[in-house]
């Protein structure tokens, strides 16, 4: 089975001017900017991908062109979740056939199943693909927090269950897994990157590569080869990005922002789907903050301070 390792771009979709349709072209030019800064692998579908807004046959375009055009370059792992089971499967199944390298899959959202009907799900899923599953453990927006323990009992039930991407908060429930799964389960940590990493997190859900790919990608290695100051130094710019999006935008700012920091560092992908508030809908507020965002950036050479001077 693939192993996957290091900081992976959970990624966003770019779409048409008229938000009608995925740009497909506007995909391939932002995947060859991720490659070329150095992503090591990417995650489409996902929660900054503004699944929930994509028809079925906009998920599969998506899937294919990111598939075609990476053309093995980095893993390409696809977000099939959905609230109902037999969706789950036939998506998980759709980009298996697809080429997807890998899937992740968050528990059923809005039900807040039991820990039995989460197994299950997975069990469903699991029973109908080889390549690996990446569980996503979000409360947030799933409304479960999936525990160490049933973790466990998944990763001991099914073979291709053997990642997890962990965003409950608790950055301590990262060596909570590694313990009750006695380090079978390889933990991918869904924020607190540089405290997750000190208690065995071998991988990063990385929402920043959308626009800080190359510092946000290097952050993993450089601890993994025991440069923690340099890796630190990188988590304190993230850190304080993370301070000026959380508290300025009404819904999930990732998306949002992240689209809006992708055109200042030079790769637009278009803009945001209803309901989520568009950039240009935060007025004077959202460019005071994108200036204060784009000063982060400039300190971390990913552009320059004339750009930010000309926000």
């Amino acid at each position: 089975m693939q192993e996957f390792r290091g900081s992976y771009t959970v990624t966003a979709t770019p779409f048409t001017e008229d938000l009608s349709d995925i740009d497909e072209a506007g995909q391939r030019r932002f995947l060859d900017w991720l490659i070329a800064n150095g992503v090591p692998g990417v995650i489409i579908l996902g929660t900054t991908a503004e699944f929930l807004t994509m028809t079925d046959d906009e998920r599969n375009r998506l899937i294919e062109c990111t598939v075609k055009h990476v053309n093995g370059r980095i893993p390409v792992l696809v977000g099939t979740m959905n609230a109902y089971t037999p969706t789950a499967v036939r998506y998980s199944r759709e980009a298996e056939a697809l080429g997807a390298d890998g899937l992740m899959i968050i528990p059923p959202y809005y039900y807040t199943p039991t820990e039995d009907e989460i197994f299950r799900y997975y069990q469903a899923i699991s029973e109908a693909v080889s390549i690996p599953i990446m569980l996503y453990n979000n409360p947030v927006t799933s409304n479960v927090d999936m525990s160490a323990k049933l973790v466990a009992k998944l990763t001991k039930a099914f073979d291709n269950v053997r990642y997890i991407k962990e965003a409950s908060g608790d950055v301590g429930r990262v060596y909570d897994i590694v313990q009750y799964t006695e380090g079978v389960m390889n933990v991918w940590a869904g924020g607190r990157v540089y405290e997750s990493f000190l208690l065995g997190a071998n991988g990063y859900v990385n929402p920043y590569g959308n626009y800080i790919p190359g510092p946000s990608s290097r952050i993993f290695d450089l601890m993994n080869e025991g440069r923690m100051e340099e890796a630190r130094e990188i988590y304190h710019h993230i850190r304080r990005m993370d301070a000026i999006i959380v508290p300025g935008h009404p819904t999930y700012g990732h998306q949002c922002y992240s689209k809006a920091l992708a055109a200042l560092a030079g790769c637009p992908i278009g803009n945001v789907r209803p309901p989520l508030t568009r950039f240009d809908q935060l007025g004077q507020e959202g460019r005071d903050r994108l200036a204060r965002l784009g000063e982060v950036m400039a300190d971390l050479g990913v552009i320059e301070r004339t750009a930010v001077a000309a926000e």
